[in-house]
């Protein structure tokens, strides 16, 4: 409720200054007028009572629901009768903006601009207390008005409502025939999901998780999220990412999962019993084709929470100034979906700090920065780099993010894992045969992948199905031996690159494999089955390990 009661406190302030117009911005016209009609009668937020009018183009102005005149249908004429009210009172205008900017159907009216100016003195100086407040969905102002209209943010409502909602709604139908089935905490999880919601797309998304299937649980999160989606997908800045991946299919990476997992649920009042908050964010750097993106998408799901792709290219526009005000939007609106996951991919070539922009990319550059710094809502940031190093160093410190990860070559148990996971994704009985798949299979094929990356692999797997379909036969090993032997592993062709990327993280990130895993690298496949000419691949590059093998 703190921000609800700051922003009676802002407004109270603004009536009893005198400001003569205030602007708010927002859909939730209902909630707005709730929380004007209180303040016009609490004597603790404002000292003289005041009589609330509000005006709609439909009806012209209204006082306790009546019409005051008929012809205050006119927007001049509504103006005019303010002028020659003597009570106090504040009046309302909703949907004004279609006078005040160009809406594409619209042009500014310059009587009615005129009209609000010479108002402006009388609401300041007159006998009487007045305030003109304009609601609307978008703010529209032209210049003349820039100086005489305050700008109020109301900000979407707090997780108390939705609460409170939530349980009315469950009053209600809890006797019928939609079964409950939420615990307390189960509770506070989906009003906390509902955040960036109105409440009246929150009441929309939990009457039609009720009504799907007759009951209520945690598993109708989906539902709520897909109401978060339609917000999303009128930004063309961020992207809702839909994703079905689990960590299960992501094969080793058991460093960053353990610790991803340690912090699930952070984002609930549970935490704050260890005064613990919300984490920042993850970087996870290494090398390419490792499986940095797949475990971010599998973050949504294990945490339950929405995945917004921020395009930093589309941030990015040839209007002066508009990179920036992207930016803030971009911002604003994965607050207003939180608790959420806000990702960057390959971020170092969003914010490598290049010159020749006129600043702009600084300027946007130190946007992000102060926000990751300054921010209260949950948003947690996962970016992804492949070449940390062009990374602006302030971006590294600690308090940007809570950890940063290197994702190295996979090792041989990593190896194996991810054969078993895309084996296990494509094949049917019809495809195998009599091939049976098991762990000597995949520890033969992890033997002969040294030095290969995930993405690699998995592009294996895929070629040696193909050799199967060419000739419409079940699968043999030699299809997948032949897969392995056609493949110039990255480690090759990118031997140097990955050489500084280890030494870089070795002392600057942590592991994303486990200490477990990375001990036993060598010794369970044994150094005289390494081969490590097969491909001409660097010694080094196969068998060290990068990053600090903290194991987490």
């Amino acid at each position: 409720m703190a921000d609800e009661l700051e922003f009676k406190s802002l407004l109270s302030n603004l009536l009893k200054a005198r400001f003569p117009y205030i602007y708010i911005p927002t859909w939730e016209e209902d909630r707005v007028l709730s929380v004007i009609n209180t303040i016009s009668k609490d004597p603790n937020l404002i000292k003289t009572s005041r009589t609330v009018y509000i005006w709609k183009l439909t009806t012209g102005l209204t006082k306790n629901g009546k019409n005051v005149s008929s012809d205050t249908k006119s927007p001049l004429k509504a103006l005019e009768y303010i002028e020659k009210t003597d009570e106090p009172a504040i009046f309302i205008f909703l949907d004004f903006h279609i006078y005040l900017g160009s809406t594409g159907m619209c042009n500014p009216d310059p009587q009615i601009i005129r009209k609000i100016r010479d108002l402006s003195q009388l609401l300041r100086e007159g006998k009487s207390p007045k305030n003109v407040i304009f609601i609307s969905p978008s703010v529209m102002l032209p210049d003349e008005l820039q100086k005489e209209v305050s700008i109020v943010d109301f900000n979407l409502p707090p997780v108390e409502d939705i609460m409170n909602l939530l349980e009315d709604m469950i009053v209600v139908n809890q006797p019928g025939k939609i079964i409950i089935d939420l615990s307390p905490n189960e509770k506070e999880h989906i009003a906390k999901s509902a955040l960036g919601l109105t409440l009246q797309e929150a009441e929309n998304a939990f009457a039609r998780a009720m009504v799907e299937g007759g009951n209520f649980n945690i598993k109708k999160l989906d539902v709520i999220l897909e109401e978060k989606r339609q917000i999303i997908k009128k930004s063309e800045i961020l992207e809702f990412i839909n994703s079905d991946l689990q960590m299960g299919d992501v094969g080793g990476l058991q460093n960053l999962k353990r610790w991803l997992e340690k912090r699930n649920k952070s984002w609930l009042d549970s935490a704050k019993h260890y005064g613990i908050t919300a984490p920042n964010g993850v970087l996870i750097t290494g090398v390419p084709g490792c499986g940095k993106s797949l475990i971010v998408k599998a973050i949504s799901a294990m945490w339950q929470l929405p995945l917004l792709r921020l395009d930093i290219g589309k941030v990015f526009s040839g209007i002066v100034g508009s990179s920036e005000e992207n930016m803030r939007k971009a911002i604003k609106i994965a607050e207003a979906t939180s608790p959420s996951i806000l990702w960057i991919d390959e971020i170092e070539k969003g914010f490598s700090g290049g010159g020749g922009d006129g600043g702009t990319s600084s300027r946007v550059f130190g946007t992000f920065l102060t926000w990751m710094q300054e921010k209260e809502k949950p948003v947690f940031v996962a970016a992804t780099a492949n070449n940390i190093k062009m990374l602006p160093s302030e971006f590294l410190r600690k308090g940007r993010f809570d950890e940063i990860f290197f994702v190295d070559l996979p090792t041989y148990k990593e190896r194996s894992d991810i054969f078993h996971i895309h084996m296990k994704k494509r094949l049917n009985k019809e495809v195998m045969g009599d091939f049976k798949l098991n762990d000597d299979f995949y520890s033969y094929l992890a033997k002969l992948t040294e030095g290969y990356v995930g993405a690699e692999i998995e592009q294996i797997v895929i070629s040696g199905l193909f050799e199967a379909f060419s000739e419409d036969r079940p699968i043999k090993i030699e299809d997948f031996e032949k897969s392995i032997k056609n493949t110039v592993p990255l480690s090759v062709t990118q031997s140097e690159q990955i050489r500084a990327i280890r030494e870089w993280a070795n002392v600057r990130a942590v592991a994303a494999t486990s200490a477990d895993d990375s001990a036993d690298y060598i010794k369970e496949i044994g150094e005289s089955e390494l081969k490590p000419d097969k491909h001409g691949i660097d010694e080094d590059i196969g068998s060290s390990r990068g990053g600090r093998a903290i194991d987490l």
